[in-house]
């Protein structure tokens, strides 16, 4: 019974969603369980969204490109949040991040 449930694994599907913050677009991606976020990413490519310098955040999670959709525990219909990095800047206090500012999907601003 076991060995079939892991056979019947490589079938699973997941429908998420990928909210890019920069444009305010909301796209649909079809992910298996045993999919890493490098692969979302070359999904992402093929759509002609380039992902490459951004990080995805799931649950205020930020996460990796090695983990899998399994590791980082992503369910169907999930809504991943895709930001570009915070750019360094210099400031007269020395060097420090600028605001991040994530407000639609159910993230707060900071300021």
């Amino acid at each position: 019974m076991e060995g079939l449930r892991r056979g019947l694994g490589r079938w699973k599907r997941y429908h998420i969603k990928v909210h890019l913050a920069d444009e305010a677009l909301l796209l649909p991606l079809t992910v298996r369980p045993r999919d890493t976020l490098s692969d979302l990413r070359a999904q992402l490519v093929r759509q002609g969204v380039s992902s490459w310098g951004r990080t995805f955040y799931y649950n205020a999670r930020p996460l990796r490109d090695h983990q899998t959709v399994r590791d980082a525990r992503l369910q169907d219909g999930a809504v991943l949040l895709l930001v570009s990095e915070p750019r360094m800047m210099m400031g007269s206090s020395g060097i420090g991040y600028q605001d991040l500012e994530v407000g639609a999907v159910g993230g707060a601003g900071r300021k």
